[in-house]
Parts: C-alpha cells; structure tokens; sequence
C-alpha cells in the first residue's frame, strides 16, 4: 500500500493463524499523517472483514513504533482540519479497539503522542528495553483528540496520566513497566508478541498475571 509521496507505509504478513501489520517509513518515525491515518483505518477495517477467521493482530514498527503525528502537517491545520483530523485519528483507533481478536502492540524506539495513541488502543503492549514512551503536546501546545486522555487516564490511573500529559515527560519502558503501561519488557518484542498471539489465538487465554521482563 503507497503514501501519495510514493513511500511504502507498512507491511502485513500472515503466518501459522497470526497477522502482523509492520509500519515502514525512510526514517523509521513512522509519522502519522492524516492519509496514512486514514489508510490505516481501511486496513484494519479490511481485516476485519475478512473470510478468514479472526486472527490475532501484531503491531509493530520497524524501527519506532512512532513518533506521532506530522507536526509539520498539524501546524498548518485550520479549525476544521484539526477536527477532520481528530476524527480520522478516533477512527483508526476505534477500528483497532474494536477488532475481533486481540490486538498486541510490539514497541521499540519511539512511542510518542499519536503512536501512544495507538498503542493505548491494542489489547497489550510489550516494550524493548530501550523503548520510550510520551505525549509531548503540552511542550508544543498540544493535546490529543485521538482518545489517549481517556485510555491512559484507565490504564494507569488520572494521577500519573496527567503528570504524563501535563509535564510532557517521556518514560523509559521500566518506568512503563512499573505504572502498567506495557505488560512486559523483552528484548525481542516482536517474537514475545506472535507467542502471545499465538497463545491467545490457539488456547483463548491471556498469559499475563503480573507485569514481567523478558530476556
């Protein structure tokens, strides 16, 4: 699938009863733009309609995870741009928190802003130990309309979300570990992620009673 600038967005890969959808870009940021939001959304939606049975989904990023949103394309925004886009943005996230199987989101790198976002909307997320995590609007006053206030404020409590959004603090993937943002750190987050998968596809169960690092 092509962005309008010819690069290639993502890969999807289908292996023993696991889908993973992969985001590419040149730098390896994989920004999200308001055509590849929306591209997303038609990607995920399309899995869901699917013949085939409902898979676990694994998303990942090449290199980052993502860095969020293309400022440059958020700057110039008009007041109906930034609602269109804030609407295509609880779309995707909608589609991905809606999918009929679960969804796991396996992070190296950046997780920022949008690309939070996008994680909170995934049933788990496992972190590389180097993966950092944040939403940095408040540093450029900003604040998301992708749905990340309400998923984070549920996941880690009001308290520690508004220290997040409010300071703008980036967290390492232990201090992610510890407040419950991730579920898990592993050095390998894409293979932990297709095993979860794959437990979850094949046995119906959920491997995680408490929070865990794996080598």
């Amino acid at each position: 699938m092509n962005h309008p600038k010819y690069e290639i967005d993502w890969t999807v890969a289908h292996d023993a009863g696991v889908l993973f959808l992969t985001l590419v870009s040149p730098d390896g940021l994989n920004r999200l733009t308001l055509a590849k939001v929306r591209l997303l959304t038609e990607q995920i939606l399309n899995f869901h309609a699917s013949d085939l049975p409902a898979l676990s989904l694994v998303l990942s990023g090449e290199k980052h995870f993502s860095a969020g949103a293309d400022l440059n394309e958020i700057r110039i925004l008009s007041g109906a741009g930034a609602l269109e886009f804030a609407k295509a943005g609880q779309a995707l996230m909608k589609a991905i928190d809606e999918y009929p199987a679960p969804v796991i989101a396996a992070v190296a790198g950046y997780c920022l802003g949008g690309g939070l976002d996008l994680a909170l909307a995934c049933d788990v997320r496992i972190a590389h130990p180097h993966a950092v995590f944040g939403h940095r609007g408040a540093a450029l006053g900003l604040m998301t309309g992708w749905g990340g206030t309400q998923r984070l404020s549920r996941l880690v409590g009001p308290v520690r979300a508004m220290e997040m959004f409010v300071s703008a603090q980036k967290l390492t993937a232990a201090r992610a570990l510890e407040i419950g943002l991730v579920q898990a750190i592993s050095d390998t987050p894409d293979a932990m992620a297709r095993k979860i998968a794959e437990e979850w596809q094949f046995g119906g169960g959920n491997c995680f009673q408490t929070p865990s690092v794996v080598p």
